[in-house]
């Protein structure tokens, strides 16, 4: 039995060809749809400008100010009058400062005036001429200590007197003396050291009971002279 249909006929055998004919057409359109643009349309420009009519306006021109011409100079007088001067101008006389060679010439002394050092208590250990006793007069200098510590300790010695208070109570210790050698010998008590007021009494009057001394001399001129010396009470 032969089949109905003529093989020729057959629809499926071109049928990818056409899938991919048909592909390419859709996307073709819906590029071409996509891309597609509508303007609308402008109005033509028709504006103009009416030069004529502003040049055929009329500029006004600037008026010039007439200003009034400057008044004429007065005129000179004819005559001149010359008028005296009545007033009477005293004439100042300038003397010649040049001296004259019968003139004395009087020399004016300039006065200076000479401060006087201030005094300045200076250590016994770095005086030039120390202090001395009466009996260290004439001593060198290289023995001026020696003859003042001895004479000094031989005042204290004979006028040392032991306070009886501070006997009973067994008071004892050492008492350092400052004192200074004025200009005129003379002796002044600075300060005190002591461990007790009866001590620290009894040194203070030894101190005051020395004699008049030969004072200390910084460059031949007397000065001021500060010792310090230590005043020892034992109990025996």
């Amino acid at each position: 039995m032969e089949p109905k249909k003529n093989p020729k006929a057959d629809l499926t055998r071109n049928i990818g060809l056409y899938f991919v004919i048909g592909l390419a057409l859709i996307l073709g359109l819906t590029w071409v749809a996509i891309d597609w643009k509508t303007y609308d349309k402008s109005e033509a420009f028709n504006y103009t400008m009416d030069v004529d009519d502003q040049l055929d306006e009329e500029v006004p021109m600037t008026e010039q100010l007439k200003t009034p011409p400057p008044p004429p100079p007065p005129a000179a007088p004819e005559v001149i009058e010359v008028v005296e001067d009545e007033e009477e101008v005293e004439e100042t006389v300038i003397e010649s400062t040049e001296t004259d060679q019968e003139e004395e010439i009087v020399e004016v002394e300039e006065i200076v005036e000479v401060e006087e050092p201030v005094d300045v208590d200076v250590p016994f250990a770095v005086i030039e001429d120390k202090p001395m006793f009466e009996k260290c007069k004439g001593v060198p200098k290289a023995q001026q200590f020696a003859c003042f510590k001895e004479n000094l300790d031989k005042h204290v010695k004979k006028t040392f007197s032991y306070p009886e208070m501070a006997q009973e109570m067994g008071i004892q210790g050492r008492v350092y003396v400052n004192f200074r050698i004025n200009k005129d010998g003379t002796i002044t008590i600075l300060n005190t050291r002591a461990p007790d007021k009866s001590l620290d009494k009894e040194a203070r009057r030894i101190i005051n009971k020395l004699p008049r001394l030969i004072p200390g001399k910084q460059r031949g001129r007397p000065t001021p002279v500060t010792f310090a010396y230590p005043i020892v009470f034992r109990l025996n």
